[in-house]
């Protein structure tokens, strides 16, 4: 159903494209034509977390406000070379939906930057959300990091090594808990080109890889693939829930029966939630170990 479904936004984004839109993609289509969560909304749009064009960011929030609310920093995916937050908004609102405030950044990408750069732009982020979030109803001691693919590296890394956070001068324990979607999390050697490129020049490889961080201080920890991928190979994910497992850190490992690289992401959405339980879950556990309690129950379609 999500492929047949994806198959037919691509043909109409050829369409619109032959006609001379341009800066149409499937992810942007979906996102601009697909039913939303009505318990979330856009709150703030291109607030401006640095001086880069890229360094921009959303917050989402719920339409019921809460008190104090956990924040939700999602990082979208794109083999750090792509991607735009104007096309990750259902996803933002479906968590804004489930009692979180949600931040969505853009952040640099390959070619203007290479690792560490985007991990810079994270913390700058979250920086920000120290700063501002309050003033939309968020509680800046209870952040909690997620992402999708590339995205779910940024905020792996961003959760398991607290230098970036320390360099951005925010306090690493405000970080509850990580959640990654199909994420890669230990890819060594850099063999592909996309980690050539975005990597390669990295003096100490072991230091780009969230395997090389993870162990008893690390924070709570969600970790989903789909055993259908065949881009982020599911073992990054058996990787890091198994170094996480056996430190004693809670972590909740899933491998989501017929789901590939991209199912992962749009089952977050109205239009593909009964293909797997991935909000659910994630927000579950996301709130559990934030110290919040599940507000809204799912719309299911």
């Amino acid at each position: 159903m999500i492929k047949a479904f994806v198959s037919l936004v691509s043909l109409v984004c050829l369409g619109l494209t032959a006609l001379g839109l341009s800066g149409c993609s499937p992810l942007a289509l979906f996102d601009a034509l697909g039913p939303r969560d009505k318990g979330g909304r856009l709150a703030v749009r291109d607030a401006a977390y640095g001086a880069d064009p890229r360094q921009r960011l959303d917050v989402f929030v719920p339409t019921v406000p809460v008190e104090r609310a956990p924040v939700l920093v999602f990082f979208y995916g794109g083999s750090w070379s792509s991607g735009s937050k104007d096309d990750y908004a259902f996803a933002a609102q479906a968590f804004a939906a489930q009692g979180f405030v949600t931040v969505l950044p853009d952040y640099r990408l390959y070619p203007q930057s290479r690792f560490p750069d985007f991990l810079k732009d994270g913390a700058a982020a979250i920086a920000w959300v120290r700063d501002n979030i309050a003033a939309q109803g968020g509680d800046p001691n209870r952040i909690v990091l997620a992402g999708h693919s590339a995205g779910a590296y940024n905020a792996a890394m961003l959760g398991l090594d607290p230098e970036y956070l320390r360099q951005a001068g925010v306090d690493p324990r405000s970080v509850r808990a990580v959640a990654g979607l199909s994420g890669p999390y230990d890819f060594l050697p850099f063999d592909q080109k996309t980690s050539i490129e975005v990597f390669g020049q990295a003096p100490d490889p072991e230091a780009t890889q969230p395997v090389s961080f993870a162990g008893a201080h690390s924070p709570p920890t969600f970790l989903a693939t789909g055993d259908r991928d065949t881009v982020v190979k599911p073992r990054n994910t058996a990787s890091l829930a198994a170094i996480l497992r056996n430190a004693r850190v809670p972590v909740q490992e899933r491998v989501y029966e017929g789901l590939d690289h991209s199912d992962t992401l749009l089952a977050l959405s109205v239009s593909f939630r009964r293909k797997a339980p991935v909000l659910a879950e994630m927000s579950a556990f996301l709130h559990q170990h934030s110290g919040a309690r599940r507000l809204t129950t799912l719309t299911m379609h």
